[in-house]
This record gives C-alpha cells, structure tokens and sequence, in this order.
C-alpha cells in the first residue's frame, strides 16, 4: 500500500496529498448511517436505497478493505405523511425536520466517537442533518457536492416543492428551515468552500445563486472540457486549504443515466465510470475527506441491482480501495 508521500498512477502530485493522522484514522472506524426517508423527493423509492446497499455488500467492502466497522445504526423515518401536505411551496417539511434532528444527532456522535460517518440515504434532503451534524464539530469544513442538480432552491422559489432540492440552500442559511434550527448543529457551510462536480439541470434562481454567491461549480460541459483530473485537483484545492475535512456528497444521479439508472432524478450525459471512480480515489489520497453520503439509490427503477452494486464500488473508492 502506498503511504501519503508515494505516487498516485505514477504521477507525484504534493497539492493535493495532505498528512493528516487523525483523520487517516477515523476513516479507518467507518460507522454507517442508514436513513431510509424518501418524501423529500419527487418519487418514490430512495427510502428503500440504504438496504440496497447494505445487500449489494457494503459492509463486506469495508471489511475488505482491512476497516472497522465500528457501528450500524438506522434512522427511525416516517415513511407516511404524518400530517397532511403543508398549504405552501414546501412538501412534508415537518417529516423532514423530524429526520434532520435524527441524522445529526447520529453523525455528531460518530464523529465524537471517532468514527467516519458514512451515510446511506434516502433523497438528499437527509444532507441537511448530515451536514448539521458535521458542523457541530467542523467549524471549517470544506464540501464536495456530486450532483446533476444544484439543490439551491428555497421555499418561494421552487418549482416542485421537493425539499431534496433545498438541502444546499438549507446548509448555508438562505432557506426559511435551515441548519439553525437544528438542535446541536454548527455554523452555516462557507459558499467559498463548496464544490459542486457533474451540474447539467439548473433552474435558473440557481445559476444566479451559483454566479452571486461565487460558488465553485464544474458542469458536464466543464468536465468535458477541462478532464475529470484538473475538475477534482482543482475542487481538492478549493475545499481543502485551510479547512477542517471535507465531506463528499454523492448523489447518485450525477452519473449517466447508462452507468446508474436506479435514481429518481436522472438526467443524461453525467459522469462515466471511470470519471467518478477516479475523482473519488484522488479524494482518499488526500487523507482529508472525514465523511461521506451516497444517496438517491431508488431500487424501483434499478436493473439487477446494478446503481447500487456501483455504489458499493464508489463508496470503496473514497474508503482508500485501489486497482493496484
């Protein structure tokens, strides 16, 4: 195995390999963190993606992999309504507010215990506990946000009134719920650290929020035109100069629809295989990624399993898996 100092596929590249003890060492106790909420999205089945992975071999993996699985804990979520549809832009606001509090209780603990929270979702609106979570013990944290998406709409300006695509705008304070209404949770995430990797659907609010708030955002057509290398040395640079980790959240349709069909969003010409494995084994090298999610594996629209086989596959990537 190669240690910090060693070249990655043969190249030595010191920008973006840091020596950072603690955090090589959390993420060798991975503490997974099922949440199986879907009405945050637009359709139904993300609820059922956590299980998925877990059947597709996640945690056999890790254990592959020589980590330890400290922990496995599942977040108790309402599958149901619990109350009717608020009479406003915003859909099931009061179910996700209840599993926001949830997932950052159990992120905060695991990182408290020392542990690499990974977690399993669900629709991206579980990112806004996640990321409370995170900050309660992150003042600093720089963000990767792999995404077809940009998740920057607010309450009065959706057009759906799906909270999966508030998460972003929630974690920086610009949503009417957002991460200060959270019991136990942080400061707002830094615009200046955030990352967006693989955007192709943009309302337009979004590309004037993006524009304003001087976000860094590489599109398809960036990727494309730049390579998937320079795409994530350059992400890397942003999020990891003087921050305190960096958290990677992978939605699962920033993949090509071909590469990952079982999502509920997909949009074509995403990231390719190769793409994505690549950008996320440069991330491990860095030893400065202290979390992870993957979400929006909807095995209703999978075929033999087959999004979620790829994100067992990802997963190990980010947790330090090599060809060689």
């Amino acid at each position: 195995m190669k240690n910090d100092d060693d070249v990655y596929g043969g190249i030595k590249d010191t920008s973006i390999v840091a020596d950072n003890t603690d955090q090589e060492t959390a993420r060798r106790n991975v503490t997974i963190i099922k949440v199986p909420f879907g009405l945050g999205g637009a359709r139904g089945g993300a609820e059922l993606g956590p299980d998925e992975l877990i059947t597709a071999g996640l945690k056999r993996e890790i254990t592959s992999l020589g980590l330890v699985l400290s922990k496995e804990v599942r977040v108790d979520c309402p599958s149901e309504p619990a109350t009717p549809t608020e009479r406003n832009r915003v859909k099931h606001l009061n179910e996700v507010r209840q599993v926001s509090e949830k997932v950052c209780h159990e992120v905060s603990t695991a990182v408290e215990e020392g542990g690499f929270p990974l977690v399993l979702g669900g629709d991206h609106s579980v990112a806004i506990g996640t990321l409370a979570g995170l900050t309660a013990h992150y003042s600093n944290l720089g963000v990767i946000w792999f995404d077809a998406h940009a998740d920057l709409n607010t309450e009065e300006r959706s057009l759906s009134g799906n909270m999966h695509g508030m998460s972003v705008a929630a974690s920086l304070g610009h949503t009417a719920y957002n991460l200060s209404h959270i019991v136990g949770a942080g400061t707002f995430i830094d615009p200046s650290k955030l990352v967006y990797i693989g955007l192709r659907d943009l309302d337009e609010y979004e590309k004037e929020q993006i524009k304003g708030l001087g976000i860094q955002a590489f599109t398809m057509h960036d990727i494309d035109r730049m390579g998937i290398q320079q795409v994530i040395e350059q992400a890397i640079a942003t999020v990891g100069k003087g921050t305190d980790g960096i958290h990677v959240s992978f939605d699962m349709d920033c993949l090509d629809p071909w590469e990952a069909p079982g999502v509920g969003t997909p949009v074509p010409g995403g990231l390719n295989y190769r793409e994505a494995h690549y950008a996320l084994e440069i991330l491990a090298s860095t030893n400065q990624v202290t979390s992870m999610e993957l979400v929006e594996v909807n095995p209703l629209f999978d075929h033999n399993r087959h999004t979620a086989r790829l994100g067992v596959e990802l997963i190990a990537s980010l947790l330090g898996k090599r060809i060689l």
